[in-house]
């Protein structure tokens, strides 16, 4: 709710402090007071464009402050939030502008700079203005669906969430497509590739191992003749071992003689034993150095075509049975790409037939709240002496490339406002006196959604009078019962039926022109009312009618 309005040097305004409160809210004046300049200086503290013209002649800049109380679920808190600008809880949220005379512009909420397009973002969920110009707000065909889905209390959760796993669904079928057409470029090359790998079957590790084959059998080739005549030294009846075994027998036999040929023995002994280590040594390096040429030329073979592959495919000798796993999976998956492909256009066909489902159950309630809508309308046209005119809600299909989560219907406000004619949209209609009474009846019928937002209503009742005026104050008042508004009016009757009456003049001491507004209190609000009945003279008939309309209030 907007509870206070201040103004300082705008246009005419040099200094002015409103307090407002619940409910119906009139504005009058004579003609010329100034009341479209109140309605400019509460346009800019939300969001209008600002122009250097509102800036009082002489000052070096305009200010306008207003300020609201929310309630807690409003949803301006949300936007609030997420932009960092979360008040204090209970305190009001206050908005100001500056506008300089230079034409430069600031605005805060709640004392931090704000950009004028969340400015602008924030004073949409604050105020509607709806005048016989409007062409937002219920004027907008964008916003008809929105509002017909307030009215039917319509969930599309549901069709939002088949509308996403559809979408999912063709991303995901888009993406195998995508990577079986890349596979399948390349199905030639995987062929060959494994079976090339298939054919070598290298193992992790079997590289180094080839390489330490075949450098064991190089030296075996190049140390052989070395090794046998080493062996032939040590070997046979005439080699070393079996002569040192000789000594020592002999030796055995004459040890005990003396000390000395004991210890030789003992030395003996153990050459005997070194030599014997020696001997079985190369025995084991003959073995291990052992050259098979058919051998060698077989690991030799192996080894450089494990080396040639990994070179081919820019990978190490170890990962090349790593790459053959993943290759035969890539052409595993290439070769049943086409059932998996179906799967996922089955997936696409399932998701969409849900999506449909749940839009056809909207455009369905959307039919059905249309007709509930329709006939809250048509109860509110005659008193407001449009009984020749209808009005329906379109509710049509759009294309496919239009679908959403929102469902795939298109809806529009139309009247017709004589028999015969065609329904047309609501911009169309010609009389600013029709449109303003449709408009009003529609917000009265779609005051059902409990919309809490404060509406102002610029002259929304200009060209009506007498019965007319009375049905058009009598629908504000019922509509101010679930919102505050605030009208600006020439109607007496509309007049009569607010709850506060705001009197707005123009006065000139000889040098300075200025608009000035007050609060009414119950013997003004009376003379007021009477000038409206009659005019620049007010007569006590004037005022006897004054008196009967507030009573009748």
């Amino acid at each position: 709710m907007l509870t206070g309005l201040s103004i300082r040097d705008v246009v005419l305004i040099e200094s002015l402090d409103l307090v407002f409160g619940p409910g119906l809210g009139v504005l009058t004046g004579e003609t010329g007071a100034g009341k479209s300049i109140l309605l400019d200086a509460l346009g800019l503290a939300l969001g209008t464009r600002a122009d250097s013209g509102l800036v009082r002649h002489g000052q070096a800049q305009a200010m306008v402050s207003v300020s609201f109380d929310l309630p807690a679920d409003h949803p301006a808190g949300a936007l609030l939030a997420e932009n960092g600008l979360e008040g204090e809880a209970g305190e009001p949220l206050v908005i100001r502008r500056l506008v300089r005379a230079d034409g430069g512009s600031r605005a805060f909420v709640n004392d931090q700079s704000v950009s004028i397009a969340l400015l602008r973002e924030l004073g949409a969920l604050l105020v509607e203005v709806h005048g016989q110009h409007d062409d937002r707000g219920l004027l907008n065909p964008r916003g008809h669906r929105f509002l017909l889905d307030a009215f039917g209390r319509i969930d599309s959760k549901q069709a939002e969430a088949a509308y996403r796993a559809w979408g999912e669904a063709e991303a995901a079928l888009a993406a195998a497509r995508e990577a079986l057409d890349l596979a399948a470029r390349d199905r030639e090359w995987l062929e060959h590739a494994v079976a090339e790998l298939a054919k070598l079957a290298p193992e992790e590790g079997e590289e180094e191992a080839l390489a330490t084959l075949r450098s064991n059998m190089q030296k075996g080739a190049r140390l052989a003749e070395d090794i046998a005549a080493i062996g032939e030294l040590l070997d046979g009846s005439e080699g070393g071992l079996a002569l040192l075994r000789q000594a020592l027998r002999r030796l055995e036999r004459i040890g005990g003689e003396d000390e000395r040929l004991a210890e030789a023995l003992a030395a003996l002994d153990r050459a005997l034993i070194e030599a014997s280590g020696a001997e079985e040594a190369l025995d084991a390096a003959t073995e291990a150095l052992a050259c098979d040429p058919v051998r060698l030329e077989e690991a030799e073979t192996r080894l450089f075509e494990i080396r040639a592959l990994a070179r081919k495919h820019r990978v190490a000798p170890d990962a090349l049975s790593a790459l053959a796993a993943e290759l035969s999976s890539r052409l595993a998956a290439l070769q049943s790409g086409e059932q998996g492909l179906a799967g996922r256009e089955r997936a696409v066909c399932e998701s969409r037939a849900a999506y449909e489902e749940q839009a056809e159950r909207l455009t369905e309630a959307r039919k059905a709240a249309a007709d509930r809508l329709d006939a809250a309308v048509a109860r509110e046209l005659a008193p407001l002496k449009l009984d020749a005119a209808k009005f329906r809600t379109s509710v049509e299909p759009v294309p496919e490339p239009q679908w959403s989560g929102r469902g795939r219907d298109r809806v529009e406000f139309e009247v017709s406002t004589n028999p015969g004619a065609p329904f047309a949209p609501l911009t169309r209609i010609a009389s600013g006196g029709e449109l303003s009474r449709f408009v009003l009846a529609l917000k009265v019928a779609l005051a059902e959604r409990g919309d809490a937002r404060t509406m102002i209503f610029d002259e929304i009742d200009r060209g009506v009078g007498g019965a007319v005026a009375s049905a058009v104050g009598e629908r504000l008042h019922r509509l101010a019962e679930t919102a505050q508004l605030l009208v600006v009016t020439h109607s007496p009757q509309v007049a009569a039926r607010g709850n506060r009456h705001l009197l707005i003049e123009k006065s000139h001491d000889g040098l300075v022109t200025r608009t000035g507004v007050q609060l009414l209190d119950e013997s003004r609000r009376r003379e007021e009312i009477a000038r409206m009945l009659s005019g620049a003279e007010v007569t006590d008939e004037a005022r006897a009618q004054a008196v009967r309309l507030l009573e009748a209030a």
